[in-house]
Order: C-alpha cells, then sequence, then structure tokens
C-alpha cells in the first residue's frame, strides 16, 4: 500500500469513527459512571440529586453541576462503605420514611397530571367564567382629604355643580388627584371595604357623602358601571388546573382513607413530648 493511500485510508476512518453511526450507545439511567470498590454509581442517581437541589442551582447548567455531584456521590459511598458505617434504627427509619414519602409523591404526580386534561380545563373554564355571572365593575373617581369637615365641604361644592375633576387636583391628598381623582375600573372586592360599600351604594353620576378609610375621608363619584366580562381561557388556566389538582389528589385521599382499615393511638396514650426524643431511634 501506498503511503499516499495509507494517509486516505487513515483520514477515511478517522471520520467514519467520529460519525453519528459509531457513537457510543445512549445513556440510561443505568449507565455508570464511576464505581467505588466495585460499587457502581449510575446516572439515574446523579440525576435524581440533580433534580432535588436547592433552587439557587437549578438554574446551572449540567457541565457546571456534574463533577460537584458526582464528588458528592463518590465520597459519600466511600463513607457509606467505612468499618465504621452501621445500618442504625435511625437510618432504617430515615429510609423507611422517604420510601413512603417517594411513593406518595409519585401517586399525586400521576393524579395531578390525569386532572388537567384540555376537556377538564375547558369543561371548568365555561362552568365558571364562560356561562356564570361575573358581578359588576364600577368606574369612579374620589378625593381624599383629611378631615371630614373638608370632606363635607366639598361634597356641597360639587353637588352644587362644581367640576369633580378640577376639585380634585386642587385639593385631593390621594395618589389619583393630579388624574382628577380617576381611579378606572374595579371590581366588588378591590378597594377597603367602607370605600366598596359605598360606591356600590351609588347611582351613576352621584356624589357620596364624606367616608372614613384608614387613608382619610373621602368623596366619591360613581362614573359608570358595567356588566364584568369572562377573563379568556388562557388568562386563568393556570388557576383552574391548580385548583383541579388540589380537588382532584384530596378526593383520592379522602377516598383511600375512608376505605383503608386505620387505627390510630388514644388521646393521652403516649406523652407527646416523646415526639423529640431522638434517643428512642438508638440500637
Amino acid at each position: 500500500m501506498s503511503k499516499m493511500t495509507l494517509r486516505l485510508a487513515t483520514a477515511v476512518l478517522a471520520v467514519s469513527l467520529a460519525a453519528p453511526g459509531f457513537a457510543q450507545d445512549e445513556p440510561t439511567a443505568d449507565t455508570v459512571v464511576a464505581t467505588v470498590n466495585g460499587q457502581d454509581v449510575t446516572l439515574g442517581q446523579m440525576i435524581m440529586i440533580r433534580a432535588s437541589l436547592p433552587e439557587e442551582y437549578q438554574q446551572l447548567p449540567p457541565d457546571v453541576l456534574w463533577q460537584g455531584i458526582l464528588d458528592q456521590i463518590v465520597q459519600q459511598e466511600v463513607l457509606a462503605q467505612s468499618d465504621t458505617a452501621t445500618e442504625t434504627r435511625r437510618v432504617r427509619t430515615a429510609l423507611e420514611n422517604e420510601r413512603r414519602s417517594l411513593l406518595a409523591s409519585e401517586v399525586i404526580g400521576q393524579i395531578a397530571e390525569d386532572a388537567v386534561s384540555d376537556e377538564a380545563v375547558r369543561a371548568a373554564y365555561e362552568e365558571r367564567f364562560a356561562e356564570a355571572a361575573q358581578g359588576t365593575e364600577y368606574n369612579a373617581s374620589h378625593i381624599l382629604v383629611e378631615t371630614e369637615e373638608e370632606a363635607q365641604a366639598i361634597a356641597e361644592e360639587v353637588r352644587a355643580g362644581a367640576d369633580f375633576a378640577t376639585v380634585a387636583r386642587e385639593n385631593s391628598t390621594g395618589p389619583s388627584g393630579p388624574n382628577g381623582g380617576s381611579l378606572g375600573w374595579f371590581g366588588p372586592g378591590m378597594m377597603v371595604e367602607p370605600f366598596q360599600n359605598a360606591v356600590e351604594a351609588l347611582e351613576p353620576g352621584e356624589i357620596s357623602d364624606p367616608v372614613e378609610t384608614q387613608f382619610g375621608w373621602h368623596v366619591i363619584k360613581l362614573n359608570e358601571t358595567r356588566a364584568a366580562e369572562a377573563p379568556e381561557l388562557e388568562e386563568v388556566r393556570a388557576q383552574i388546573e391548580s385548583e383541579l389538582q388540589q380537588q382532584a389528589v384530596q378526593e383520592f385521599i379522602d377516598a383511600r382513607v375512608e376505605e383503608a382499615e386505620i387505627t390510630r393511638t388514644a388521646p393521652g396514650e403516649i406523652n407527646t413530648s416523646t415526639l423529640n426524643d431522638l434517643e428512642l431511634l438508638q440500637d
């Protein structure tokens, strides 16, 4: 074989080995990433630790976290294999609690996922928003002053024909004063209770008597009202999904508890202070 032919064959071989067809098998949860005295450390174990990291570490990229997670598992395995490591009652109890918690979380996760089908979300939206009356929204303006006497004088002034917006700009101490006292549109429960009650008792165009809140004394003008419109589905999807999930999970738990044979210790049968006694977990 000539030198040129040998170089060409070597180049082709290098390219072939770099091609996807010759890549390693796709990693799985059982892929071994390290061994410690013959004990395998798997990719799945690393993934679980990655998933359980505190929130401040969740945004870090995998290449930054990889070595630290692998070192942690290796060090823990070395310690777990040491002569002084024993599976105490405390360890066994913690493992039992962890197993129970993880199994319960898996069940809850599946129930929550099944509860938010598009059909279920849409049906809940139709019932809650599209088919139900959404109440009344109010457009009001106000003038805020420090004393009842000031408020009374202003109420009489605007009832006598003074322009409400002008009086508000000249007298109101609230942040809406420069805007003529306008508060825009708001729904039930969006204002403090005395203010909200006063607004809802007015007719459009009517001026209130002085109303006291923790902010001072208000003179309120109800400009107009309208029927509230239902929000778009996507605006409330997250809220609906959360409520459907909570309801489904609670109903499932209640049903299983009702079916289960459960006995509990009677009140006073065990001294509750033992809840703090870690020495009971000593072998």
